[in-house]
């Protein structure tokens, strides 16, 4: 079984995250901010991919990014934001192997999750 961290400050996108990859057959741990999210990652090292917003409080996404990738460069992780064009903005967030769109249609956001760990 596969293990995702959810990194998102807003629950109800971590809620409906959850449940759908749950749903899915996937492992889900969850955090609302960077220093949630590296806290949960020292907690379970076995995880597979990240799911991560940018815009959040106390760490945001750009911040844990880069300390991830310090530590690991290998581990996938998938921006999920509101804000596209952000994405462009910002040349550390290149860091991560994809971004998606936050949308109310999760189509997108699963295949890129099955891409990433190679289903």
């Amino acid at each position: 079984m596969k293990t995702l961290l959810i990194i998102d400050d807003e629950k109800h996108i971590r809620f409906l995250y959850e449940e759908e990859f749950s749903d899915a057959g996937y492992q889900v741990f969850t955090a609302s901010n960077g220093l949630e999210g590296l806290q949960m990652l020292e907690q379970h090292p076995e995880v597979d991919l990240i799911l991560l917003d940018i815009k959040m409080p106390e760490m945001d996404g750009t911040e844990f990014l880069r300390r991830v990738r310090q530590m690991n460069e290998k581990l996938p992780i998938l921006i999920s934001t509101a804000y596209g064009d952000y994405i462009q903005q910002d040349f550390s967030v290149w860091l991560s192997n994809g971004y998606a769109v936050k949308t109310s249609d999760l189509g997108e956001l699963r295949a890129k999750v099955k891409e990433l760990l190679g289903e």
